[in-house]
């Protein structure tokens, strides 16, 4: 599935299907929450949060696609992402975008 943040597809003719989205909400372990705390006191990279949020997006990407791929479509125009804290140490990332067809 072709995935672009573009509103077209280079030399395809589009017919738009609508609206496809796909989310997840993520959180790491207690423990890491801890270290990752103790971490702010000092400064540096939250790798384990890079990788929450990092897995969140593939499957976020994935439902997505999932959804566009069930309304028979070619592509994903206008593909985006967005995200927001649900509580301390979870995060809902949503991807989202319309989904066309190739005439």
């Amino acid at each position: 599935m072709l995935i672009v943040t573009t509103e077209t597809v280079q030399g395809k003719d589009l017919e738009m299907l609508g609206l496809v989205r796909g989310s997840t909400i993520q959180t790491v372990n207690a423990f890491r929450d801890i270290g990752a705390g103790l971490k702010t006191l000092v400064g540096g990279e939250l790798k384990k949060y890079n990788d929450m949020m990092s897995k969140a997006r593939e499957i976020a990407t994935e439902r997505m696609t999932e959804e566009a791929q069930r309304l028979g479509a070619d592509a994903i125009v206008c593909a985006r992402y967005a995200t927001s804290a649900i509580m301390s140490s979870a995060a809902e990332v949503m991807a989202y975008g319309t989904a066309v067809k190739f005439l």
